[in-house]
């Protein structure tokens, strides 16, 4: 069981962050984090970076496309956009960017609500596998897995991913 340094990658991902609002000239961005560990990163960064608008957030479970298989979990957590999206300048944030689904139902989400000006999608844990053409304009780092392995994220305080090793044949530890 190895822990990710949690707390130099997300300093390194505010920085990038920020380089990258100076860069296209983004001085009021509205960061929105995806329920529950994108959530548990966002407020982090929105900390770090010292947003002024308030952080926003999105509960994806109704705009799932496998909604018909997984169900609907009982304990669903409202979206909170706490300002219009129409034309603002989005950090979207995720824990773990993989197939690219979850984000997909996430934009699905904001587009709901209106028309940004852009889209900025940061996330932590960046692994192959992508079902979509969805790429973070930020990752905290990129990750190849062995089959045996897996991400385990624990927070919201402290916030910990931890990577899992687990023998062939056995549950991870």
């Amino acid at each position: 069981m190895n822990d990710l340094p949690v707390d130099s990658l997300l300093q390194e991902m505010a920085a990038e962050l920020q380089r990258h609002l100076h860069r296209s000239q983004i001085s009021a961005p509205l960061m929105i984090g995806i329920h529950t560990g994108g959530v548990w990163v966002a407020k982090r960064l929105h900390r770090q970076m010292g947003l002024e608008e308030p952080l926003g957030t999105l509960n994806i479970s109704f705009y799932r496309d496998d909604f018909s298989r997984i169900g609907v979990h009982p304990q669903v957590k409202p979206s909170r956009l706490p300002v219009t999206v129409e034309d603002r300048h989005i950090i979207l944030v995720d824990d773990v960017l993989q197939t690219g689904r979850t984000v997909r139902a996430a934009l699905n989400e904001i587009f709901d609500y209106g028309r940004p000006a852009s889209v900025a999608l940061a996330v932590l844990v960046d692994r192959p596998g992508r079902e979509l053409p969805i790429q973070p304009t930020v990752a905290g780092i990129h990750l190849e897995l062995e089959p045996h392995q897996q991400i385990k994220l624990e927070g919201p305080e402290p916030l910990r991913i931890t990577l899992l090793e687990s023998v062939r044949g056995a549950e991870p530890q």
